[in-house]
């Protein structure tokens, strides 16, 4: 299994491997949900990796929906006095956001033990590429996902 990350061709990819900044605090990861409802449209794709990546961007209800219910999952599973699990490129103008889900942390930051960590999810402006063909993710959030979206 390759372990390097697809060239970054796509908009999606050059963000993707590009640089991002982490939120550390749980007031930074207010401000940024808070920033993201303010930007809310209907031109975001969510993508749950380890799923096939969504063709169409979500409605405004849903991505408001997953909002809600991904910042509950983090308070609730990530019981740390940082947050430190969500990457963004632009937190006051994301055009995308890496959330780690707190199960599958690794080494979030980079490759750990010869593979690299994928998010859990992403919340991207653009088109997202196929990630699990590259980088297979443990099936530990799916039923989540299905459950909020299936």
């Amino acid at each position: 299994m390759s372990t390097t990350p697809p060239r970054p061709s796509t908009p999606f990819m050059q963000r993707y491997t590009g640089y991002l900044r982490g939120i550390l605090r749980w007031p930074e990861m207010d401000t940024l949900w808070q920033n993201l409802r303010e930007q809310a449209d209907d031109a975001w794709y969510l993508y749950a990796v380890g799923e096939a990546p969504p063709s169409a961007p979500v409605t405004l209800a849903q991505l408001l929906t997953f909002l809600d219910e991904v910042n509950a999952l983090i308070r609730r599973d990530h019981d740390e006095a940082y947050c430190g699990i969500i990457y963004c490129d632009d937190p006051a103008q994301p055009t995308l956001v890496k959330i780690f889900d707190p199960h599958n942390l690794g080494s979030s930051c980079g490759p750990g033990f010869g593979h690299a960590i994928l998010p859990g999810w992403i919340i991207s402006r653009d088109p997202p590429d196929d990630l699990k063909a590259a980088f297979p993710q443990p099936g530990n959030r799916q039923r989540w996902w299905q459950k909020l979206f299936g």
